[in-house]
């Protein structure tokens, strides 16, 4: 090969622009040409997708410091305006000639920062180590509204938080918080369950007692149901004795009315003359004792009676039935 004439072949990644005395001569994706090393100028400019990782510190709403760690990726879409904004012209070794290629993932890692550190001022500490995914999407969107990022004609395809992390100290400090948060809930979680533990057994006492007292209301009815009958069962006892007391009075005054009937053509006889009108049915000592009756009447007319020993001997021998 002459000196001075050179071969370039880009890959279908790198998009190519020769200059030749300062004017494009050729541009594209992928070209493959001789060119005069001593009047021409490649510019190389990757179409491919490209990874930037990323950190830098930010201040919470509350004034506490946050270190936000993630990755970007862009393309770029449109290489002719990228070549106006940078220089990413080449040596013949493809090696660029300058620092803007460096430059153009720096600005975009800048405007990140820009982009993240609006949205961590707005919120508290606790708010903003938990945001990954609002902080992602809201960066990404600010990155490919922003006219600087379109200026360069670059997209951004993608952006990850890996990590958000306070200082250290503010770290413990948190973590003892959640941590005592945590111990606290789950005391509260036994005490819950001791709570309703005793609820649950108060509930079980008090059916229990409610079911003695259904018993014992049940036991009252049955003693006040027996206490019933028997009562109904006196009441009719005392009306039968009192049917039957006034069935024996009445059968008295019926008797006693029949003997009055019978007794009342005799009533103003005298018994003198009841006996001698039964003498043949009164007995030797019915008729002494009578005799005495009348001796006993005229007392005062008597002076003086003597009774033998027979007399009396027959009248306390007990009557002996005759043999039949």
């Amino acid at each position: 090969m002459a000196i001075g004439i050179q071969y370039l072949k880009a890959s279908p990644t790198t998009y190519v622009i020769q200059f030749v005395n300062g004017k494009p001569r050729r541009s594209g994706p992928g070209l493959c040409f001789f060119y005069l090393q001593a009047s021409s100028v490649i510019v190389l400019i990757p179409l491919g997708s490209v990874d930037v990782p990323f950190i830098f510190n930010e201040v919470s709403a509350d004034f506490q410091n946050i270190t936000i760690q993630g990755q970007l990726t862009y393309r770029v879409t449109d290489a002719q305006r990228l070549a106006q904004m940078l220089d990413f012209s080449a040596n013949h070794t493809g090696r660029y000639v300058s620092e803007d290629p460096k430059k153009l993932g720096e600005r975009l890692v800048a405007r990140t920062q820009v982009l993240a550190s609006a949205i961590t001022h707005k919120l508290p500490l606790r708010q903003a180590l938990v945001a990954y995914d609002a902080l992602s999407a809201d960066v990404l969107k600010g990155l490919n509204d922003s006219p600087s990022v379109q200026t360069l004609g670059v997209e951004v395809m993608d952006l990850a938080i890996n990590s958000l992390k306070p200082t250290p100290e503010t770290g413990k400090a948190l973590e003892a918080q959640t941590r005592e948060a945590l111990l606290r809930e789950a005391d509260e979680h036994v005490y819950a369950r001791r709570n309703a533990g005793v609820e649950l057994e108060r509930q079980i006492k008090e059916s229990e007692l409610n079911t003695e007292m259904a018993v014992q209301e049940k036991n009252r009815q049955i003693r006040d149901a027996r206490m019933s009958a028997d009562i109904a069962l006196e009441q009719r006892r005392t009306e039968l004795l009192g049917q039957r007391v006034e069935n024996e009075r009445k059968e008295a005054d019926s008797r006693a009315y029949a003997l009055s009937a019978v007794l009342s053509p005799v009533k103003d006889m005298d018994w003198r003359t009841l006996m001698a009108v039964n003498a043949g049915k009164i007995d030797a000592k019915t008729s002494i004792a009578m005799a005495f009756r009348d001796l006993a009447e005229n007392a005062a007319k008597i002076g003086e009676v003597n009774i033998s020993p027979e007399l009396l001997a027959g009248l306390l021998k007990p009557d002996v039935e005759p043999k039949r």
